[in-house]
């Protein structure tokens, strides 16, 4: 292994400011609710409000300010990603066995109460980022689903790019208020906002610790950082295109990174210049630049076994497996949120209307988790029903455990069922 380009290394630090802005603005929530969140949606460039939701007339205004074209796109996205999620479900089933005579045991798939979507974005409306969080959970059954979407600067709504999204997703609980403000009201509740079970969605890093501190009241998806994206490639792999690849990351914003691993020098000096040409004509290269500076990297392997080591170590948001024969490395591949596998299958196909969910793990998180999916808004719920016959089979051992623990009232409710 050898580092080809410089970069600056980035660890996962906690932001005693931020931590401390975060816990001011959900103190203030839980003092004074509707008041608190106004006060900071006003401060952040909104407009003062009383009321927060979003009426289903502005929904219907919003589907017919969207362009024909982009609420075409939506649908197809839409689509893939409801089929998707359908196919997992149907992965997962309720159960029922027995263990032995007289012990049944099982479990029940349950969907959560109620979830807040929270989709980033006010003046740039991440639109799809709301046909992400909300399909799934409709297609998982959660009784209610809303979504907290920040106004855009002097404005009392969301973009309607947004709000056409959550139209089309099968929400009409919608909220406008973003930042640590929003997460504290849907985790706490106020007067206008009724609580949810769980918070899902991206975003900044007050968002983030806002999820981080209100976890534990509600459940959550995952902390999520700077997005990534890791491109295992051979000789065999154009430039051009994972330079375009590396850029599609890059411009998210100045913390994202960009990877190249590679077995060809050749091609990665080929990777570098191409980025550098693409970012000449890229709008968003104030931006993408300095990302490519600080957070891209270009790693130089011995073979393909080592890439998806370095990968596996890395445990990348987004993996992308750019080679000769990109199947037979799958298999070698444990950590990332989401694989990508042959020139064509594009990150940023994942990112909009695959049918994948792109809400995924990032800063290692991927060792651990998977992305955002029906899975999420589901619990698997176990119980049991012990006949007389159970009882005597598992009663004594109960007891002997629970004494050997110095549990008394737990043996003694073992045994008296063995009476």
């Amino acid at each position: 292994m050898k580092d080809l380009k410089k970069y600056v290394k980035r660890t996962a630090q906690d932001d005693a400011a931020v931590c401390a802005a975060v816990s001011e603005i959900i103190a203030k929530v839980i003092k004074e609710g509707d008041a608190g969140v106004s006060f900071y949606n006003e401060k952040f460039g909104g407009l003062p409000a009383k009321d927060f939701r979003v009426p289903a007339k502005e929904l219907d205004k919003a589907l017919k300010a969207v362009s024909p074209e982009l609420l075409k796109a939506m649908k197809l996205s839409a689509k893939n990603i409801e089929n998707f999620a359908k196919k997992q479900l149907s992965c997962i089933k309720p159960l029922k066995t027995e263990v032995m005579k007289g012990v049944a045991l099982g479990h029940n798939v349950i969907p959560v109460d109620s979830v807040c979507c929270y989709v980033p974005g006010g003046n740039h409306p991440l639109f799809s980022t709301a046909l992400m969080l909300a399909i799934p959970a409709k297609v998982a059954e959660v009784p209610r689903i809303c979504a907290c979407v920040p106004p855009m600067n002097e404005s009392k709504l969301p973009h309607p790019a947004t709000l056409a999204a959550l139209k089309i997703a099968g929400v009409d609980e919608i909220y406008a208020t973003g930042g640590a403000q929003a997460v504290a009201a849907a985790a706490y509740g106020t007067k206008t906002i009724k609580p949810v079970t769980m918070i899902v969605g991206p975003g900044n890093k007050f968002v983030t610790e806002a999820k981080r501190q209100v976890f534990g009241r509600v459940g959550i998806d995952f902390i999520a950082g700077p997005s990534e994206v890791l491109v295992i490639a051979d000789a065999a792999a154009k430039p051009a295109v994972i330079a375009a690849d590396i850029l599609a990351q890059s411009e998210h914003d100045k913390d994202a990174s960009g990877i190249l691993v590679t077995t060809s020098e050749t091609l990665a000096k080929a990777v570098e210049k191409e980025v550098k040409r693409q970012l000449k004509t890229l709008d968003t290269a104030d931006i993408a630049s300095i990302s490519w500076k600080n957070n891209g990297r270009i790693i130089l392997t011995k073979n393909l076994s080592e890439a998806c080591e370095i990968a596996n170590e890395l445990a990348p948001e987004h993996l992308e497996v750019d080679t000769k024969n990109p199947e037979e490395l799958a298999d070698k591949l444990r950590n990332y949120g989401s694989l990508f596998l042959g020139q064509n299958s594009a990150e940023v196909f994942g990112d909009y209307d695959a049918g994948t969910n792109h809400t995924l793990p990032t800063m290692g998180a991927a060792r651990y988790t998977g992305g955002v999916s029906v899975f999420n808004f589901l619990k698997i719920c176990t119980f049991q029903n012990v006949s007389p016959e159970g009882v005597a089979k598992i009663g004594k051992s109960a007891v002997i455990m629970a004494k050997n623990e110095g549990l008394t009232a737990h043996a003694n409710a073992a045994g008296i069922r063995l009476k």
